[in-house]
C-alpha cells in the first residue's frame, strides 16, 4: 500500500512537471508568434510574460473556491489546457489576417491559458496536502514546477522552434497536457467520479489535438498564404526567425519575420544602389566585409570587380545563408554568389564576431534587417560603430542600409547622426525601389568622403550611374537632415524612431 502511495505521488508531482514545462512552452509560443506578426520582440516579450503571470495570479486567487472533487477538477482543468493551448498558435495565425482587434484576441488568450495553469498547481497542492507534509509538499512541487520551466526554455529555441515550427510544437505539448490528464483517469479511476466520461474528453482531445498537428502545414500554409497574399513556394522557422518566400508571376519576394526584404522584379535597384557607390569610390577593394546579407545579392554585384580577391560575409542564420546557396531559383538570382571560391561564409552574430576579428577591410558593406526591435536595433548603435573601426583602415569606406528617409526621417538621420557621433565622416544618399518606396543609405569613413569614382563602373548595370548618384544625394525638404537622439546601446533610441514612425504605415 505504501508503495502504491508513493507511486501516486510521484504521478501527481510529476504532473505539476508537465504542467510547467507545457505552460511555459505556451508562453514562449505566443510571445514569439507575436514577434514574428507584430515586431519588436522585447515589447511583445515583455507584455505577453507580464499577462501571463498576472493571469498565473488570477488563477491562483480562484482556486480557492475549488473545495470539492479536486481530482475531477484538476483532470478537467489539464484537458482544458491542452486544447487552449495546443491552438493558441492556429488560432492566432489564422485570426491575424481577419480581425482589427489582434492585440486584443492575442492577451485574452494568454489569459485564458495563464489562469488556467495558475488554477492548476493550487489545486494540485490540495490533493497532495492530506499526503505530504506542508514543507515537503512546498518542496517537491516548486522543485519539478521550476525543473519544468528550465527544460522548456532550453527546448524551445534549440530543437522546438527550427524543428517542429510554432504551430506543431503547441499542437505537441497540448496533446502532452491532455495525456497526462488521460494516466491521472487509469492510475486514479477509484478516487474519481465519472473516470469513464473523463477517459473520453481525454481521448477526444487527444484526437482533435492530433488532428491539428498532422494539419500543421496545410494550417499554416492557409493562414499564411493570407497573410502574404501570394503563393509561398518555401516557409521555415529557423532558430532566429521565420523564413518565407513567395512567389506571383516572375516576382520571387522574401520576407522574415513578416517582413519583405527584397523582391526579385526591383532587388537590382536596391543592391546596386547599396555596393557601387561605395566600391567606386573606395582606395582599395581587395578584402570586402559583407554583414547580414545573407541573401547573397550584395556579394553578387560585388563580385563584378575582378580586384575583389576576398569577401567575408557574416549572416547570424545558417538557414538563411544554405537556404541561397542550394536552391536554384535562388542561385540564380544571386549568380551563385555564395559558392564564390573568393567568398567566405561565417554565420554567427556580426556583434561578437567584430570583437574577436584582428583582419582590416577595405569596404564594408552593412545590410543588416531594418530595426525593428532591440536585438537588431543594437547593430546600430555607437558602440556597434566604435567596435567596427577597429576592422577598418583610415581610408576604408563603409555603406549602411538606413531605412526610409521618406516614412521614416528620424530613424535615417539617426543612423547618419550615430555614425558622425562615433568619429565618422558620412554622404548620405537615397533612391528609388518600388517594393519599398524610397529607401535611404549612409556612406561613411574615417576619412572624408570623397565625391570622385576611383574606378569605372562594372559594365551591364541594370538602374546605377554616377548620374543617378548625383541626383540620390540630394534631399527634398521632406528627407532633410534633422538633429536627432544618437543610438546607443542603453537607449536604443533608434527602435523607438522606427516603431513610432513606421507604425503609421
Amino acid at each position: 500500500m505504501a508503495k502504491k502511495e508513493q507511486q501516486l505521488q510521484l504521478l501527481l508531482l510529476f504532473s505539476v512537471f508537465v504542467i510547467a514545462t507545457c505552460g511555459l512552452i505556451y508562453e514562449l509560443v505566443a510571445g514569439t508568434l507575436a514577434s514574428y506578426l507584430l515586431g519588436d520582440s522585447v515589447t511583445q516579450f515583455s507584455t505577453i510574460i507580464g499577462v501571463y503571470l498576472f493571469s498565473m495570479g488570477i488563477g491562483a486567487y480562484l482556486s480557492r473556491y475549488f473545495d470539492k472533487n479536486l481530482l475531477n477538477w484538476f483532470v478537467n482543468i489539464e484537458i482544458l489546457v491542452g486544447l487552449v493551448g495546443g491552438f493558441s498558435a492556429a488560432a492566432l495565425f489564422m485570426l491575424f489576417n481577419y480581425i482589427e482587434s489582434f492585440r486584443l484576441v492575442l492577451y485574452l488568450l494568454v489569459m485564458l491559458t495563464g489562469t488556467l495553469v495558475g488554477l492548476e498547481i493550487p489545486i494540485l497542492m490540495n490533493i497532495l496536502k492530506n499526503r505530504l507534509e506542508f514543507k515537503e509538499l512546498v518542496s517537491r512541487v516548486f522543485t519539478f514546477d521550476y525543473i519544468g520551466a528550465l527544460l522548456a526554455s532550453l527546448i524551445f529555441p534549440l530543437l522546438l522552434v527550427p524543428h517542429l515550427g510554432l504551430m506543431r510544437t503547441a499542437f505537441l505539448f497540448g496533446i502532452l497536457n491532455v495525456l497526462v490528464a488521460l494516466l491521472l483517469c487509469f492510475k486514479l479511476k477509484e478516487e474519481l467520479k465519472n473516470p469513464g466520461w473523463l477517459k473520453t474528453k481525454a481521448l477526444l482531445a487527444i484526437a482533435v489535438l492530433v488532428a491539428g498537428f498532422i494539419a500543421s502545414d496545410r494550417l499554416l500554409a492557409f493562414s499564411e498564404t493570407g497573410l502574404y497574399g501570394e503563393k509561398i513556394i518555401f516557409a521555415r522557422s529557423s532558430v532566429y526567425q521565420r523564413i518565407v518566400l513567395t512567389r506571383n508571376n516572375q516576382d520571387i519576394r522574401l520576407y522574415l519575420n513578416n517582413n519583405l526584404q527584397f523582391s526579385s522584379r526591383d532587388e537590382y535597384r536596391y543592391h546596386e544602389a547599396l555596393v557601387h557607390p561605395v566600391m567606386t569610390r573606395a582606395a582599395s577593394i581587395k578584402k570586402v566585409l559583407i554583414l547580414g546579407g545573407g541573401d547573397g545579392m550584395a556579394a553578387r554585384e560585388i563580385l563584378k570587380y575582378p580586384e575583389v580577391e576576398q569577401i567575408t560575409l557574416v549572416d547570424l542564420d545558417p538557414a538563411m545563408t544554405s537556404l541561397f546557396r542550394e536552391n536554384e531559383l535562388l542561385k540564380s538570382l544571386n549568380h551563385q554568389s555564395l559558392l564564390n571560391p573568393r567568398l567566405k561564409v561565417v554565420n554567427t552574430d556580426a556583434f561578437q564576431w567584430l570583437k574577436q576579428n584582428h583582419d582590416k577591410f577595405d569596404v564594408a558593406i552593412i545590410d543588416f534587417p531594418d530595426p525593428s526591435n532591440y536585438s537588431v536595433g543594437k547593430l546600430y548603435t555607437s558602440t556597434f560603430y566604435n567596435t567596427l573601426r577597429a576592422a577598418l583602415t583610415p581610408a576604408s569606406l563603409i555603406v549602411i542600409q538606413s531605412t526610409s528617409p521618406y516614412v521614416a526621417p528620424q530613424s535615417f538621420w539617426c543612423v547618419n547622426n550615430t555614425l558622425e557621433q562615433s568619429g565618422f565622416q558620412t554622404m548620405p544618399f537615397h533612391t528609388y525601389v518600388p517594393s519599398f518606396g524610397e529607401w535611404g543609405y549612409v556612406m561613411a569613413s574615417l576619412l572624408p568622403v570623397g565625391n570622385t569614382p576611383k574606378r569605372a563602373l562594372p559594365p551591364q548595370l541594370r538602374y546605377y550611374t554616377e548620374a543617378t548618384f548625383a541626383q540620390m544625394t540630394a534631399f527634398p525638404a521632406d528627407m532633410a537632415a534633422r538633429s536627432t537622439a544618437i543610438n546607443k546601446l542603453n537607449n536604443q533610441a533608434l527602435v523607438q524612431y522606427f516603431e513610432d514612425e513606421w507604425s503609421k504605415y
